[in-house]
């Protein structure tokens, strides 16, 4: 009697579960199958529109994940299963993740913007975070930079991208400034040939945008000599040093009388 009754249980429950269950069946199959189509064109719309490839993987795996989260709860209320509490435990879970991860979701997003917005590329040389140094790798949480001293310096993205970051390279040109003081008793014309002369001489030196030499300051202990000249960014340093070295040993044999001297 007792399994007669189990029986008849079991056969109401299968009656009025089993479509749903079929149904359920039907578009998890359906479902995934859409899903791997959607994967398929945005690859293949991520290569066409030239999308970073260290974001690539991460837009795909994000997408699909999404959809199959979606997908296993479609079928479930399909099928009849309460979701109240399961949405009350990942509100919970995505809560106490985003408080333990709020450091590394900020680099994340920084990331993010930096390969998308490109405020630099990788051989750019930038000035942030108080690192001057050529770009050699943009990682999803982190940057690093190869400084003129050869130190690698590892920058998080989200301190990167919500500071103020100087683009050295993306002009082209780079302009080389510095101040040369000299007393009043020298000749401003020989000082400005013997500059004139050392520029024309030293190499990478552009003449276009055009260089500029002139006083930019009269001091009570001397004149202020300003040189503005123009070079690639790679060889700003490089040139800065062989500049100076010029220009002193020419105004010390044109009998310029420097300070201290």
């Amino acid at each position: 009697m007792k399994l007669t009754k189990f029986y008849d249980k079991a056969y109401d429950w299968a009656l009025d579960i089993g479509p749903l269950i079929i149904i359920g069946l039907i578009i998890l199959f359906i479902g995934l199958w859409l899903i791997k189509v959607v994967a398929g064109r945005l690859r293949a719309q991520m290569a066409k529109q030239k999308v970073h490839s260290s974001l690539q993987p991460f837009f795909l795996s994000l997408t699909i994940t999404s959809l199959y989260i979606l997908l296993i709860i479609l079928v479930m209320s399909v099928i009849g299963f309460q979701l109240t509490i399961f949405s009350t435990i990942i509100g919970a879970f995505g809560v106490a993740a985003g408080l333990a991860l709020s450091g590394t979701l900020q680099n994340f997003a920084g990331g993010v913007l930096i390969l998308m917005l490109k405020p630099f590329q990788i051989d750019d040389n930038i000035v942030a975070q108080g690192q001057d140094g050529v770009v050699t790798t943009i990682q999803i949480f982190y940057t690093v930079l190869i400084t003129a001293d050869n130190k690698t310096v590892i920058i998080p993205n989200g301190k990167l991208f919500n500071e103020v970051i100087v683009n050295v390279t993306r002009e082209g040109k780079r302009r080389l400034d510095f101040e040369i003081k000299l007393g009043y008793a020298a000749n401003v014309e020989q000082v400005k040939t013997i500059i004139w002369d050392a520029i024309k001489v030293t190499p990478n030196i552009l003449s276009d945008p055009r260089n500029k030499v002139g006083i930019s300051a009269l001091e009570v202990d001397g004149v202020k000599f300003v040189v503005n000249v123009w070079v690639n960014p790679a060889d700003f340093g490089t040139t800065r040093l062989a500049l100076h070295e010029k220009i002193i040993n020419d105004l010390v044999a044109g009998g310029i009388k420097l300070p201290g001297m």
